[in-house]
């Protein structure tokens, strides 16, 4: 794990410590929290309970009754001399995410491309031209955090968010992109659907990506998302 900045630790509450790893989202951050997650998958400590990864934090918690602020910090500060100079072994698979885009799949593509200058068929494929990492999980069950979108399709958050997102929206917000799992409120630009469950509590694990995964999006026609929306729901 090659750090490109000073590692800050602090705490949080009674009950965690944040590694702080840099300011700014980027591949080689990512690297060293999936890095530093692995190796908490492999090692844990006495009093460890849980590791919640971020763009560019990693928090440890741990139970207080067991353990202290002081001393997780300094076996954190011990597993960062044991990560020095590995390098985080990535996985060369991609995972396809077929898409719908436009239409009542996709009511704020027209409000993208407009904003881009561009025509909607423009910004499909900018959309889909991309190699997707995935950052973290979080927002709502299995809603995946997307790097890698195109600056120029780049789009903001609604003004007013809307009541009810159905599962399987692909949207824009800033600099992201990234897929709702569930029916949700949301403010992010819809431009089409998936027609792929991304959360089922009955598979294991419920949700079809975690974060290190890379994706493309793939665009589809109605006829094919309509056969997948069926295969996949069963009805």
């Amino acid at each position: 794990m090659n750090a490109t900045e000073p590692i800050l630790y602090y705490p949080l509450g009674d009950s965690a410590v944040v590694i702080e790893l840099g300011k700014e989202i980027s591949t080689d951050i990512h690297r060293q929290v999936m890095a530093i997650a692995a190796f908490l998958e492999a090692y844990s400590f006495e009093g460890f309970t849980e590791y919640v990864p971020a763009f560019t934090t990693v928090t440890v918690f741990y139970d207080p009754l067991v353990t202290d602020c002081k001393t997780v910090t300094s076996l954190l500060k011990e597993m960062e001399e044991e990560l020095a100079g590995e390098e985080m072994t990535e996985d060369a698979a991609v995972v396809e995410i077929p898409v719908l885009y436009g239409g009542p799949q996709g009511p704020d593509l027209s409000f993208v491309a407009a904003k881009a200058g561009i025509p909607e068929t423009e910004v499909v494929a900018l959309h889909t031209a991309a190699t997707y990492l995935v950052h973290l999980i979080g927002f709502a069950p299995g809603f995946p955090y997307l790097g890698g979108l195109n600056e120029k399709i780049a789009s903001p958050r609604k003004d007013a968010p809307a009541a009810k997102i159905p599962a399987g929206s692909v949207g824009i917000a800033g600099m992201q992109t990234g897929i709702y799992p569930i029916e949700t409120p949301g403010g992010w630009q819809i431009i089409g659907q998936t027609p792929l469950k991304l959360f089922d509590v009955e598979r294991n694990p419920p949700a079809l990506l975690k974060a290190g995964n890379r994706l493309r999006f793939v665009a589809i026609t109605e006829e094919e998302f309509d056969a997948l929306k069926w295969e996949n729901d069963g009805d």
